[in-house]
């Protein structure tokens, strides 16, 4: 075995370090802030919805508009949802390194008409929108392998809050694909 020369210790020692700043980097910007006010009500069985949500169109709208830039991502109606909701349908030709996540068909989050979401998370994050007040778990999500990560993301208030609704929807399709995408703000 050849001894490793001073240059590619130098190389590999560069590389590693890289990484783990652009790891650190990653989890930094990953934090969820704690929602603020009062846990919504929400029911205990399905149809799983938000009560007394106040949608605001222009706010759900711009959250559509954000979603349709995921790559291979459509929105068009929902397979599994109540009738109005908007499905967030991955592309057939695009691969998923969860397929078990996905509750119907290619959907792996859709929009109600109160505002509020379900997607499916990798169970960590999950857990983490749920303890930040983001979120409640969706009343099946142990009753199936797959779907530890689905919760229901609670209406948004805010454009700022829609922000990070969108990053909890942007981290789904991360866990569902394998893909490592950030989002442009818009």
């Amino acid at each position: 075995m050849k001894a490793w020369t001073k240059s590619g210790r130098v190389a590999v020692l560069a590389l590693v370090i890289a990484g783990l700043a652009l790891v650190s980097a990653n989890a930094r910007d990953t934090r969820l802030p704690n929602r603020d006010g009062p846990t919504p009500r929400t029911t205990t069985g399905v149809p799983h919805i938000q009560i007394g949500a106040r949608n605001s169109p222009r706010i759900s709208e711009r959250l559509l508009t954000r979603v349709a830039t995921l790559p291979e991502v459509k929105i068009r109606a929902t397979v599994i949802s109540l009738p109005g909701a908007r499905g967030f349908w991955l592309s057939e030709s695009l691969d998923l390194a969860h397929p078990e996540a996905i509750v119907g068909g290619r959907e792996f989050a859709h929009l109600h008409p109160d505002g509020s979401l379900h997607a499916s998370l990798s169970p960590k994050r999950a857990r983490e929108a749920v303890k930040a007040g983001w979120a409640t778990m969706h009343p099946w999500a142990n009753t199936r392998p797959g779907w530890e990560g689905f919760v229901l993301l609670y209406t948004p208030r805010t454009a700022d809050e829609a922000d990070i609704v969108f990053q909890l929807v942007v981290d789904g399709y991360n866990y569902v694909t394998g893909r490592n995408f950030s989002a442009p703000d818009l």
